[in-house]
Parts: structure tokens; C-alpha cells; sequence
């Protein structure tokens, strides 16, 4: 079907834009460190960021340690320590992780410079608690918080006060070593102290933020958890400098880009949708049922594109993630319209705990899932859209990309068929 193969072709090319090997060596180029570098990386693009750093280097470059998310190792680099850890929820991997990375930066030369790079993922990877809070009540505070609706600056602003390392504590603690910064961003707005909560960043949330967040959604702290969140954060470093190489603006563009080559009127709807995931892809699915059907204007064939961080309040107990949400959402609204499809996907390559990237859609999506489940809305309703997507051959599977830069969704319409 050439809707699936051009929504496939799209996102392919779009992801392969941003992928951060060159974005690192371009903003090493533009730097001028004078004397060694150890390289720090933390999130789910690391090995391919310390990979690229690594190689361009040189003999400047004396060692370092790389966390990211487990499966996303492509394979040893040479002086590099590389630990995998858990995502989106700590373990003991991320804890013992950190651990080691501040034991190797307290051997690092007061002279030297620490070079860290950071990607989306990083806030889970990256953890060491304070006041010995407890792993078991750290997953328990991140569960409720992934399952509350709470948006991503929420969630970083508990974490980085239940944190010793968040929220500039890392630069903090490298002090008086110079730290230099590449940021791909996760986050949408691109903010420097929410990006794997911001360990090299003075935090601008504060602790009262924090406590009106436990109260918004009701979380259940200990009285050793509710009294690290009394603590602040720093609000000012002089050691770090930041360079921002990625981010969905320049998912969207790559995506538009794309998009016309293959011959779409192109619109980007925003990049910074962060509503309820089935609440996207239910209005994406009206929106095309209106474009087909005259009721909205569209140069047709056209490409609807948007980009963003959606959220699931999760309510049931089955298996997805919020891109096969959406696309599971959005099937419901264009089952019986061959001239569309639908399709979103998590930059990163994983969507939820699964080992998908997202989902793509068609008119007839909804009809073969009807064969092997006669409640579909339930498999929606129970947040297992997995599960819906699967039976119907829907699932997008790319394995981890190297890089994270939030979600992308596109929607095609063509003409209806004579």
C-alpha cells in the first residue's frame, strides 16, 4: 500500500536526520578545549554520542563512562566503561551506574575538562537518591507519577529533588572542573533544566513546586521522601557550558522535507502536543474523516505532521505505550477510509515498556483487529494497545535508533479512489 510505504519512507528518513553521530562532531568542532577530556554520557543516545565524541577526540580524549538504556549498547568503545540501567523506571543497574560515574569523576584531574553528553532517558538512567531513600519507594514515587497523567516537568521536578545528582547537583559535585555540555533534548520547549532533569543546569523548579506537586496528585512519600524534597537544588553554576544539538523542531522539518520529496501538501499541526495520547489520535482521525469528507479544506494528497511527548493516564493493566495509543485511538475514527493512514512513533525506537516504536493505522486497521478481538474499545480501555496493534500487523518495530528526540506522528490523506 503506498500510504504505508510513504509513512514508513518518512519516518525512516526523518529519525536518520536527527540521529546525534554528526550533530556531536559538528559541535566539537565549534569548541576549543585546551588539554585532556573524559567524556560523562547518560541517556538513550549515549553510546552513539560517546562514539562519535570518542572518535573525534583524538588524544585529547583519556576515558570515560557511558549509561544508557538497556539494549541500546551497539558494542564496546575503547576506554569507555558502558553500563546499561532502566528506563523509565530506576533499578539497581542505574543506582550501582551512577555510583561508579561519581567514583571516576573524583579521579578526574581538577585541570581537565568533563565533556557530557546527555539525551533523553537520562532522568531514569541517572540516579542516585538522597537521604538513602530507598530503590523500592524511588520506583513506587516514579510509578505513581508515570501512571498520575503528571507531564514530564513534573515528573523531573520530584525526581530531581529526591536526587543527588539532578538539577545541577551533578556540575555541582565536578566542581571545579569545567564541564561541556551537548544536549539532545526530549523535552518539548527545549528547556536546559528539564532535559534528563538537569544535572548540569541550575534548576529553576523549586522545592515548594514540588511539594504542590505531591499534593496535586495525591502521592504517597515517606517522611524521609517528603523531607529530601525540603532541600533545593542549585540555582546557579559557574563550571558548565551547554550546547542543544537536537530537538523535534528538526524532527517536524526533516519530516516536512520528506514528506514533499515523495510529493504531500504539508502542514505541521504543532510540535509540542503533550494532551492525552488517545485524545490526539481520536481528533488526528476526525480531522481526516473531515478532509475527506469536504468538511475541512486540504490540498490533497496531503501530510499532517506534528511532534510532542503525549501522555496516558494509565487505567487498566494491559500493555503499550502512548504512540501505539494514539495510533490505536485513531483507527476507531478512519476505519473504512482506504486513502488514509496514520502513523506514530517514539524517535528512540521504544514506546512504553514493549518493544515497539509506535504504531501506523489504516482504513481497514480496525477490521482486522475485529477478527482476533471482538472489543477492541476494551483493549483500549484497558491502556493495551500492543496488543490491538499486533493482531492487526500495525506495530512500527525499528529496535533502538540512537537517538531521542520525542514523538513523531504523521498523517496521510490521498484522493479518494475513482
Amino acid at each position: 500500500m503506498k500510504l504505508r510505504d510513504d509513512a514508513t519512507y518518512i519516518i525512516n528518513q526523518s529519525i536518520q536526520a536527527v540521529l546525534p553521530d554528526k550533530a556531536v562532531v559538528n559541535a566539537l568542532s565549534n569548541m576549543d578545549i585546551v588539554g585532556d577530556i573524559h567524556i560523562i554520557a547518560i541517556g538513550k543516545a549515549a553510546w552513539r554520542m560517546t562514539k562519535a565524541a570518542a572518535d573525534c577526540l583524538g588524544e585529547q580524549f583519556q576515558g570515560g563512562m557511558a549509561l544508557t538504556k538497556y539494549g541500546h549498547s551497539l558494542g564496546e568503545i575503547e576506554r569507555v566503561t558502558i553500563f546499561e540501567a532502566g528506563h523509565p523506571i530506576p533499578d539497581q543497574a542505574s543506582i550501582d551506574a551512577t555510583t561508579e560515574i561519581l567514583r571516576y569523576v573524583s579521579t578526574i584531574p581538577e585541570e581537565d575538562t568533563i565533556l557530557f553528553l546527555i539525551s533523553g532517558g537520562g532522568s531514569a538512567l541517572f540516579e542516585k537518591t538522597r537521604d538513602e531513600i530507598s530503590l523500592d519507594e524511588l520506583e513506587d514515587i516514579n510509578k505513581q507519577l508515570l501512571s498520575s497523567g503528571a507531564n514530564i516537568v513534573e515528573i523531573n521536578t520530584i525526581r530531581k529533588h529526591l536526587s543527588e545528582v539532578k538539577g545541577g547537583q551533578f556540575a555541582q559535585l565536578c566542581s571545579p572542573r569545567q564541564i561541556h555540555a551537548i544536549i539532545l533534548s526530549d523535552v518539548l520547549g527545549d528547556r536546559l533544566d528539564t532535559i534528563a532533569s538537569g544535572p548540569a543546569y541550575p534548576d529553576f523548579s523549586t522545592s515548594a513546586e514540588a511539594q504542590r506537586i505531591v499534593e496535586k496528585y495525591d502521592l504517597k512519600l515517606s517522611e524521609k521522601a517528603r523531607s529530601a524534597l525540603l532541600r533545593e537544588t542549585p540555582k546557579a553554576l559557574d563550571n558548565v557550558k551547554n550546547t542543544l544539538i537536537g530537538s523535534v523542531d528538526i524532527l517536524c522539518r526533516e519530516a516536512v522535507a520528506h514528506a514533499q520529496s515523495r510529493g504531500y501538501h504539508t502542514c505541521v499541526l504543532s510540535t509540542a502536543l503533550e494532551e492525552e495520547a488517545a485524545a490526539i489520535g481520536e481528533r488526528l482521525g476526525q480531522l481526516a474523516r473531515k478532509i475527506v469528507s469536504g468538511q475541512e479544506d486540504a490540498q490533497l494528497p496531503c501530510a499532517i505532521i506534528a511532534g510532542g511527548e503525549p501522555i496516558v493516564t494509565i487505567k487498566g493493566d494491559g500493555l503499550g505505550g502512548r504512540n501505539q495509543e494514539l495510533a490505536l485511538a485513531a483507527a476507531f475514527q478512519i476505519s473504512g477510509l482506504p486513502q488514509v493512514v496514520l502513523a506514530s512513533v517514539g524517535s528512540d525506537g521504544t514506546d512504553g515498556p514493549t518493544d515497539a516504536a509506535g504504531g501506523l493505522v489504516d482504513g481497514a486497521s480496525l477490521a482486522r483487529m475485529r477478527r482476533s478481538y471482538a472489543d477492541v474499545e476494551g483493549l483500549l480501555a484497558n491502556n493495551d494497545s500492543n496488543r490491538a496493534l499486533a493482531s492487526s500487523g500495525d506495530l512500527i518495530v525499528t529496535g533502538p535508533t540512537g537517538t531521542n528526540v520525542n514523538d513523531l506522528i504523521i498523517l496521510l490523506i490521498e484522493k479518494k479512489p475513482a
